[in-house]
């Protein structure tokens, strides 16, 4: 019996795509030699129909999801379809032209099927160098996107098959690790050779004329999933803000504000409120600033959605171009993803308004991204050591916040200590949750970590993080969580705070302590089950004066809880036990 385009069809071939994305992810995970690849998995992949409509992306990075989509439907704005051909791969890591920042490449290949475009998969990867004004790319305070490392429109990586030569020459020329990088590259271009031949397998099954009407039913499904879980949302209109500590150039906090109006089954979004565009580096590009946005309305419409371009359809996004989150050329976005955090924190505390039994505590809503380049003294080779660190998660209505988790786009791993002192030249003297980060609360937000890294050689130390001026807020009575910090040679005379952003040479035997924010809390924190209090104390999660001031629990010696005294400071605060 041949198939049909039915809700069945539709079903199977829905995960068959989802898997070609996640066998892409897999592949590239394999065969990527760098850590912030194969340890930390900051990258992502999907599938993409003719006309650049995400179909499926794979289980990985989703500050990613709006990119891949983006720069696609500028590569068909620039070629006809008859210029794709059998084995192409397109490189770009332009952010104005859909990316991310410039270490953030994307490489793109054609399905062709009898003769025919049939879509496109993709996969996007950080990667450890791109050129240009600092080691690693990832230093704060840069002030145009030219300092930052080279920039690539969509243009052949392959072509038929065969790399373009002067294009690998090109880039090798700009980038000071060219073997590990252009090794991660072809490793990238491997995972998409992977999608290319999974794809043309599903459509040799089931036939194009099947696999594309269940492309276009599968968007439909998930548009009107999404229209369902937005009709469920009270009608109305909502603000939130937060800040950005500095831009790395100025002191001064930069201001992002969301501003949502629902009607009936769809949203619309503008940013009227927002700082305008700085002159440091973290400015946002637009396809960085709507995954924010459709990340967390996702999340809290229907979190179980096929997550595609039928997603995005009931949601209407309005941008001011010179703003922080649509900058215009030639405005630096390295440390993008700090302001990213801020829209879905800002859009987080819009909602809680409307929804407040489906939202979180403020995270720790800032990505601690840090890269030391140096040379290995036993054999004179440079390296790039990248290190992503999590911190607290948000309370929320019904549970404690998760402890060391990345921010809410990147779902990055941690680099594991073993793996990082076989490669690199340092050793991790202290790795460990931070007692007391979490905001107290009803529920407790999430604990922050700490990681103190002793270097065996001189590095060059750049980075971009945030959360050091303003601490992660709680919902509905929970307090505050700890503000991060970045500490040289913590304990000892020479102890120095460092700025959250920017370039500093660390010397051989100097130890930087790395602490990440902590998170809110949610509802009063005597509320909190006086038992629940007890366990966090006896497991180093909050300290014994918290304990009694934030949550109104007296605890002995023995740290069994006293109860008349207890009872006597909860009925100070008009809560009994």
């Amino acid at each position: 019996m041949p198939y049909q385009a039915d809700q069945i069809t539709m079903q199977v071939i829905r995960y068959a795509m989802e898997q070609v994305a996640d066998e892409m992810g897999y592949s590239l995970m394999r065969m990527s030699r760098s850590t912030i690849v194969k340890e930390i998995l900051d990258f992502s992949c999907a599938v993409l129909d003719a006309k650049g409509n995400t179909v499926a992306q794979a289980h990985f990075a989703p500050m990613l999801m709006h990119s891949l989509e983006t720069t696609t439907r500028k590569l068909l704005d620039l070629y006809p379809q008859d210029y794709f051909r059998e084995g192409d791969v397109f490189i770009s890591n332009d952010p104005y032209m859909g990316g991310q920042h410039v270490m953030d490449v994307q490489f793109i290949a054609p399905v062709i099927f009898e003769g025919k475009l049939m879509g496109f998969v993709a996969d996007i990867a950080h990667q450890l160098d791109m050129g240009g004004s600092v080691p690693g790319g990832v230093a704060g305070g840069l002030t145009e996107i030219y300092q930052e490392g080279l920039r690539l429109p969509p243009v052949k990586f392959c072509n038929a098959g065969a790399e373009d030569p002067q294009i690998v020459a090109i880039i090798a020329n700009n980038i000071r690790l060219p073997e590990r990088t252009l090794g991660d590259f072809r490793a990238q271009v491997a995972a998409t050779f992977v999608g290319v031949r999974h794809m043309k397998e599903i459509l040799a099954k089931y036939g194009p004329g099947i696999v594309s009407r269940c492309f276009e039913m599968l968007l439909d499904y998930s548009e009107s999933r999404m229209r369902e879980g937005i009709g469920r949302i009270p009608d109305g209109d909502y603000t939130g803000v937060d800040y950005v500590d500095n831009d790395g150039h100025t002191d001064t906090p930069v201001k992002v504000q969301v501003n949502v109006h629902k009607r009936g089954d769809e949203i619309r979004i503008d940013f009227k409120g927002t700082s305008s565009q700085v002159q440091g580096n973290i400015n946002c590009p637009v396809a960085c600033s709507s995954s924010g946005i459709y990340y967390v309305l996702i999340a809290v419409s229907d979190s179980h959605v096929p997550v595609n371009s039928g997603c995005y359809r009931p949601v209407h996004i309005e941008y001011e171009e010179g703003t922080v989150v649509c900058p215009r050329l030639p405005a630096a976005v390295t440390a993008r993803s700090q302001t990213t955090t801020k829209v879905i924190e800002a859009l987080i505390k819009a909602l809680a308004q409307a929804i407040p039994d489906r939202v979180t505590a403020g995270s720790h809503g800032q990505a601690a991204t840090c890269a030391f380049l140096g040379v290995q003294p036993d054999t004179g080779e440079r390296f790039a050591y990248v290190e992503i660190q999590g911190g607290g998660g948000g309370a929320r209505p019904n549970k404690d916040g998760p402890d060391g988790q990345d921010i809410h786009l990147g779902l990055f791993k941690n680099t594991p200590v073993e793996a990082a002192e076989l490669e690199f030249p340092i050793l991790i003297e202290r790795y460990e949750l931070i007692p007391g980060s979490g905001g107290p609360g009803k529920f407790r937000g999430g604990l922050s970590l700490r990681k103190d890294i002793h270097f065996l050689t001189d590095v060059t130390f750049s980075r971009y993080t945030d959360r050091q001026e303003f601490a992660p807020q709680g919902l509905f009575g929970g307090k505050e969580g700890h503000k991060g910090r970045l500490i040289l040679d913590p304990g000892t005379p020479r102890e120095k705070r460092l700025k959250s952003k920017g370039v500093s040479p660390l010397k051989k035997g100097h130890v930087l302590s790395i602490r990440l924010p902590g998170s809110g809390g949610y509802g009063d924190p005597r509320e909190r089950d006086p038992g629940m209090v007890r366990w966090d104390v006896l497991n180093g999660k909050v300290t014994m004066e918290s304990a009694r001031e934030d949550y109104g629990i007296a605890l002995r010696e023995d740290l069994t809880i006293d109860e008349a005294e207890t009872a006597l400071l909860r009925s100070h605060n008009g809560i009994g036990t």
